[in-house]
């Protein structure tokens, strides 16, 4: 059975099927992108996925269970964590305080140890009493996923985890997703515009192009395909291959 299952999920604005009839499996302990142009529905997908938003049809289900009438924070509950686009930390609090936050949620307890350790594991110990308003912004990313570990989740959607970092950044924050992926069995989803973790990183890729998937299957594969690098990759000029998939 996969850790999340996805079945004919659609979600229309209007006349505007922003997600139309999308399918697809993730296993525990993958890492599976979610890429594709502006508008072509993966925050909507992200948010049908979370309980933010009502699919019009289909269904989700984590470990067999169907999710479809839990809301956010029962999904979360369940083990679904999610980091966002746009991050989201208590500004005015510590670094620490922001872990313990998530652990007293999740546990009804709370333990310094606890949260020391997650953030020793995303490489934070040291900036525990610092506020996040004076963070560099990938330092909040590493935060936000410390959070997001907190809640013990087996299913993590990450939207553009590495948004507004530099190179060198988004690499180490992914090197440390795929670890603890590998470690823990954790799925991870994640929506990404720099190819260059996506191909990277990724053990599956799925594509999307105006609501609909265009293409899904390994990232060699997916890189080659003639159809997603019309809408999206581009061809040669556009798009160098990742030296990982020379």
């Amino acid at each position: 059975m996969s850790l999340l299952a996805v079945s004919g999920l659609c979600k229309a604005f209007g006349g505007v099927r922003a997600v139309d009839e999308v399918s697809f499996t993730l296993e525990a302990g993958e890492l599976l992108a979610l890429i594709g142009p502006n508008g072509a529905g993966k925050s909507t997908c992200f948010n049908l996925l979370n309980g933010q938003l009502r699919p019009d049809s289909g269904q989700v289900s984590v470990d067999g269970r169907d999710l479809a009438a839990l809301k956010p924070r029962q999904r979360w509950a369940l083990g679904v964590g999610r980091t966002f686009q746009i991050t989201a930390t208590y500004a005015s609090m510590s670094v620490r305080e922001n872990v313990q936050m998530v652990l007293l949620s999740a546990a009804r307890r709370l333990y310094v140890e606890d949260a020391d350790a997650l953030l020793a594991l995303v490489g934070m110990a040291d900036q525990a009493d610092r506020p996040c308003a004076l963070l560099a912004y990938g330092d909040i990313k590493r935060v936000e996923l410390a959070m997001a570990l907190a809640g013990r989740p087996r299913l993590l959607l990450m939207d553009e985890p590495t948004a507004g970092m530099s190179p060198g950044e988004r690499d180490e924050l992914m090197a440390l997703t795929a670890a603890l992926t590998r470690e823990r069995g954790i799925g991870v989803l994640f929506t990404e515009h720099s190819m260059d973790v996506v191909f990277k990183y990724a053990n599956r890729v799925l594509v999307m192009a105006r609501g609909r998937v265009i293409a899904e299957g390994e990232p060699a594969a997916v890189r080659a395909n003639a159809r997603v690098q019309e809408v999206y990759l581009g061809t040669g000029a556009t798009f160098q291959a990742h030296p990982a998939l020379s």
